[in-house]
């Protein structure tokens, strides 16, 4: 049914991810799919690295720990964006496209009152792009 499965994470919130890292493995055993786990990253040092070529060693080695723990196979996909706040939706959509995913997985908050105003980025992502997204509340 899914071929490539694009799972966002943020590496510094990456225990706040253990449900919606255990539902795409699963998915990804049960479609023999490869799973895709993409880093949004800035140009300038931060504290997941010095460059993105750092951050990128550090998601890769996310990744590996994810295919050690899941027992699936795994890739990653470094953005990089001058601001990744801003930038997230449109560079998520971009990494959609650039990986060829037909299904995203990826965490989500419970609703509050400024989503009436702005989409969360899930929304967003399910709003504009021809890939299934699914949102996995923590």
């Amino acid at each position: 049914m899914f071929n490539t499965i694009m799972v966002p994470v943020d590496l510094r919130h990456t225990s706040r991810l253990e449900k919606t890292l255990t539902i795409a493995a699963d998915m990804a055993r049960t479609n023999e799919a490869a799973v895709i786990y993409v880093g949004v990253t800035g140009p300038e040092p931060g504290d997941l690295g010095h460059t993105p070529k750092e951050f990128g060693q550090k998601l890769q080695a996310f990744a590996s720990a994810q295919t050690q723990a899941h027992g699936i196979e795994a890739t990653t996909h470094v953005i990089v964006a001058n601001d990744p706040a801003i930038d997230l939706d449109k560079k998520l959509l971009e990494a959609v496209e650039a990986t060829g995913s037909d299904l995203v997985i990826m965490a989500s908050h419970i609703p509050n009152i400024s989503d009436y105003i702005w989409s969360s980025h899930g929304g967003h992502l399910a709003s504009h792009t021809k890939a299934s997204v699914f949102l996995v509340r923590g």
